[in-house]
Order: structure tokens, then C-alpha cells, then sequence
């Protein structure tokens, strides 16, 4: 999930995402991994962040940051992935970022590239059709080989406790934002979609894509494929910046409409948690929450 803008006291640019047997939790500052390792244990482990947005300026604009943030989402989301692994498998080191864990990042955006991107466009090349009508039906066919992908691994048990984990993740960030108790009874009632997931996103490079393939002029074949994967961090970066815009305004109704076919998809991205995986995504956010007061600390000190 992308972190937000601070809008208020109960939202202090927190996001997550789910791992095996564990839940992370990110602030602007931190990242926070906690994992079950069996019934009376939870493992923890922080992280201190130097976004390049932040220290670099000019990384931080708009239409940039969002490349930087998605890269380092990524970078850091296998760094969980591995740790995580490592704990659920009771491991007692871990081993340290090597350049493998840098190999599997860029597979991984290979893969994204080569299948989601480029796969749809060949189908669609098959029925004949042009304009903003094949961009359309490409675009429909790339959601529903994502729907398809998504649904063939939820089936394997292990993967669908990982969207469990991400159900609760989701709960608890809700709760947290809604300033409810987090006490797991009452995580529990809240919903396990949010409109900050990467399912919204998706829907957004998805409409975003749409519009920007429909004003390339018809080249040959090769060409278009190429436009699909060098402009992959163009739609990114646009889409980036109208979810968060989108979430910044999130009680306009237009904004509501925009979002709700990616809640509706997270319906398939997520599953109702268990208490014990709810409580592990609010030790992650509790511990994500105290990093980040006492970061604010120093400053207010300064301040006065």
C-alpha cells in the first residue's frame, strides 16, 4: 500500500503490505516487520529509511517522486519478503541484501513488463481493431490476466495467507486512520480494502495507459511494444500522483467513483484475517507509530 499524505492526527503517511506470516508497516522514516514465529511469538524487526526523495530534492517533485517511490516500494517489499521468510522458517541469521535480492527485483520488473505489458498487446493485435478501442480491449485483456493471475495463486494455501495478512494490514490502517480502539475486536470490524492499496493503483495505470497509448500515433509493431515497457515509468509516475490526490480528496464523490473499481478488486487481492494476524499488523503499525513520534519529538522541541 503507497503511503499517504499527512491529512490529520490519525494518518501520519502510513502504509504496508502483507508478508509470510507478518505484516509491514512504513512511515516516511521507518519500516517496521513483524512476523509470527509460532503461537507466543512475533518477531520484530525495524528498519531505518533514506528515501532519495528526501535526500535529494529534485527527486521529490511531483511526477518524479513517483518512480523513485515505486522502485524503492518494490526494493524494500522483497527486503520484507526475505525476512519474513526467513523467520516463518525459524532461520536464526539473516542473510545480508545481496546482489541476488537485487537480481530478483529486476527479474521481477522484467516479468511485470514482459507479461502485463506487452503479452495483452499481442492478443489484442489479433482482432483486428484500432484507435482508442484497442487500447480498450488491451487494457481489459491486461485486468484480466492480472484477475486470472491473481485468482489461480490465491488458490494455493500458502499465498492465501498472505492476502489474509494483507486483509489485516489494510484493517488495521483503516482502524488506526478512523482513531478507533486497536485492540483486535475492533480492527476486525473494519474493512479490508483501502483505497491506497496497489490493487487502486493498478486500475489507475490501467485508465492512465488508455489515455496516453491513444495519443501515440499508429507506428509498426515493434515500436508499439517498445512504447508499452519505456513509458511504464511515465504511467507510473501520473498514476502515482492521482492516488494520492485521489486519497488526499477521498470523500468527493468523484473521487469515490474513480476508486471503486480497485476496492472492488481488492476483494479478490485480500481475505478476511484471523485475531492472530490482526494483531500482528497493529504491533507493526504500533511500532511503525513510536519511530515516528519520536522522530516529530526533537523537532516540536526545537519549535518551542
Amino acid at each position: 500500500m503507497t503511503p499517504p499524505e499527512k491529512k490529520d492526527e490519525q494518518s501520519l503517511a502510513f502504509g504496508g503490505q502483507a508478508l509470510i506470516e507478518g505484516v509491514m508497516m512504513r512511515s516516511g522514516t521507518h519500516m517496521v516487520m513483524c512476523v509470527r514465529q509460532s503461537e507466543d511469538k512475533i518477531v520484530t524487526e525495524t528498519l531505518a529509511l533514506n528515501s532519495l526523495t528526501t535526500r535529494f530534492r529534485v527527486l521529490g517533485l511531483p511526477f518524479i517522486r513517483g518512480i523513485i517511490m515505486l522502485f524503492e516500494m518494490m526494493f524494500y517489499g522483497v527486503k520484507g519478503i526475505f525476512f519474513s521468510a526467513n523467520v516463518a522458517l525459524e532461520e536464526e541469521e539473516e542473510e545480508p541484501f545481496t546482489w541476488k535480492e537485487y537480481l530478483i527485483v529486476i527479474v521481477l520488473v522484467l516479468i511485470m513488463n514482459g507479461f502485463f505489458m506487452v503479452v495483452p498487446f499481442i492478443l489484442t493485435n489479433f482482432l483486428n481493431i484500432s484507435g482508442v478501442l484497442f487500447n480498450i480491449v488491451e487494457s481489459l485483456l491486461r485486468l484480466s490476466l492480472f484477475g486470472l493471475y491473481m485468482y489461480l495463486i490465491s488458490r494455493w494455501e500458502e499465498f492465501s495467507r498472505i492476502l489474509m495478512y494483507h486483509g489485516a494490514e489494510h484493517k488495521t490502517i483503516n482502524a488506526y486512520e478512523a482513531g478507533a480502539s486497536m485492540d483486535t475486536e475492533t480492527v476486525a470490524k473494519f474493512s479490508r480494502t483501502n483505497p491506497r492499496c496497489g490493487t487502486s493503483f493498478l486500475f489507475l495505470v490501467i485508465v492512465t495507459s488508455i489515455i496516453i497509448f491513444s495519443l501515440i500515433p499508429r507506428t509498426t509493431f515493434y515500436m508499439r511494444i517498445a512504447y508499452r515497457i519505456l513509458l511504464i515509468p511515465v504511467i507510473g509516475s501520473i498514476s502515482y500522483e492521482i492516488l494520492k490526490f485521489s486519497d488526499k480528496h477521498r470523500e468527493s464523490s468523484i473521487m469515490q467513483v474513480i476508486m471503486a473499481p480497485g476496492l472492488v478488486f481488492q476483494k479478490l487481492t485480500t481475505k478476511e484475517p484471523d485475531n492472530d494476524m490482526i494483531e500482528v499488523a497493529v504491533k507493526a503499525l504500533e511500532e511503525v507509530k513510536k519511530l515516528n513520534q519520536a522522530m516529530q519529538e526533537p523537532a516540536k522541541t526545537e519549535n518551542e
